[in-house]
């Protein structure tokens, strides 16, 4: 089983908690958008970011001067997000560090897959920004089914755990073979029949579902039921064999 997990825009450094275990698998893809990143005058970048001038300088400044193997952080300590605080790996015991760095994935557009203890350095790029690198229309085209072979490298059981958005989540299953199985986890409040997922606590949620699974050790989707955090509950009746629904009472 493979668990897959949305990036997070907000990064930080940080050599002192932990140190990394080893450089991303598609490093040189990397590098590819790092050259193409270093073409971009300072306007076309901003636009590529859709950002503020405040958010576009520090980025900017970041891949003028970005070095892929020096001063590096562990991926999962690197990004900022609410899922990776309520996640909370920096208090992640050894065990939890040994479970995710076996079954979670991050999804990146800059690095394509990450393992958590994969060592990073602070990016902004989102996998639905329009880069056209290497004569690509995308960076979905750029990635092609790369993230999906190496999600399912080494998954015995070919199971995927949905953590993403579908920002991310979509590099995946647009490869699954029929062999595959594939289970999204949706976090929502009821509202009458309908089911309103609230991003942030959708983010929380998610955060908070890798730290139960960790704390658990859990190797098995049925065993994921079993959370109930943040106010959420399992709901059979809403749920599919494809599609895990929590519910929680609205706030």
């Amino acid at each position: 089983m493979k668990i897959i997990l949305s990036p997070a825009k907000k990064m930080k450094v940080d050599s002192d908690t932990l140190d990394y275990e080893g450089l991303p698998v598609f490093l040189n893809e990397a590098k590819t958008i790092l050259h193409w990143m270093q073409q971009l005058s300072y306007e076309e970048a901003k636009k590529l970011w859709a950002c503020n001038d405040q958010i576009a300088k520090l980025n900017y400044g970041r891949y003028a001067h970005m070095n892929l193997k020096e001063g590096l952080t562990p991926a999962i300590l690197a990004y900022d997000g609410i899922a990776f605080q309520y996640m909370a790996p920096a208090v992640f015991e050894n065990s939890q560090f040994t479970y995710v760095q076996e079954y979670l994935r991050i999804l990146s557009g800059f690095y394509g897959v990450l393992k958590p203890m994969d060592g990073v350095t602070p990016y902004r790029l989102e996998m639905q920004a329009k880069a056209k690198i290497s004569g690509t229309g995308s960076l979905y085209e750029y990635w092609g089914d790369r993230l999906y072979q190496e999600v399912m490298r080494d998954n015995e059981n070919r199971v995927v755990l949905n953590l993403a958005s579908k920002e991310y989540s979509k590099c995946i299953e647009a490869y699954l073979a029929p062999d595959d199985t594939y289970i999204s986890c949706i976090f929502g409040e009821l509202d009458g029949e309908k089911i309103v997922q609230k991003g942030v606590r959708v983010k929380m949620a998610r955060g908070e579902m890798v730290r139960f699974m960790a704390e658990n050790q859990i190797l098995e989707p049925e065993q994921v039921k079993n959370f109930h955090r943040l106010g959420y509950q399992y709901e059979e009746t809403l749920s599919t064999e494809n599609e895990y629904v929590f519910i929680a009472s609205g706030k």
